[in-house]
């Protein structure tokens, strides 16, 4: 495969995978905070699939490559806050605090249905959450990646 099929095919699997979590998101599956973290990386690799197909650089795939091991990190961390194995953002697990709050922050119930704990699993298959999901499949692509930064143009 030459490096701007790889590129795209990376590209196209980070698209799915956030077609994946906003169709979750749209089954009713709210996101938590480190969620959306995860998205962010994914995008970007999207966008950089769409500069490797006009202009197919080995540092366009190298950028691609980080952008699959960013989200593939947050998804590990995540897996990890939601297993107990460390702590999460203050601000959306467990311990958080109320501090900085008033008490009609306190009393509105306008957002609890919005609320989202990043240390609770929603969804899970095989064992393994949508987060550690996110990691092993953004580790695979981030190896696609990889092999574009190595491929030349033609081979």
């Amino acid at each position: 495969m030459t490096r701007r099929m790889l590129t795209t095919l990376a590209g196209l699997g980070s698209a799915a995978l956030l077609a994946g979590a906003f169709g979750f998101q749209a089954m009713g599956y709210a996101p938590c905070q480190m969620c959306l973290w995860q998205r962010w990386p994914h995008a970007a690799a999207v966008a950089l699939a769409v500069v490797a197909f006009a202009w197919p650089r080995r540092i366009v795939a190298v950028l691609g490559a980080l952008a699959a091991l960013v989200t593939a990190g947050l998804g590990l961390f995540h897996t990890g806050v939601e297993r107990a194995w460390w702590d999460g953002p203050a601000s959306c697990a467990g311990g958080g605090s109320l501090a900085g709050m008033g008490g009609a922050d306190l009393l509105s119930t306008d957002t609890l249905d919005k609320v989202v704990m990043c240390d609770e699993v929603a969804w899970a298959f095989a064992g393994l959450s949508m987060a550690s999901w996110n990691a092993v499949l953004s580790l695979g692509l981030a190896a696609i990646w990889v092999a574009a930064a190595r491929r030349g143009l033609r081979a």
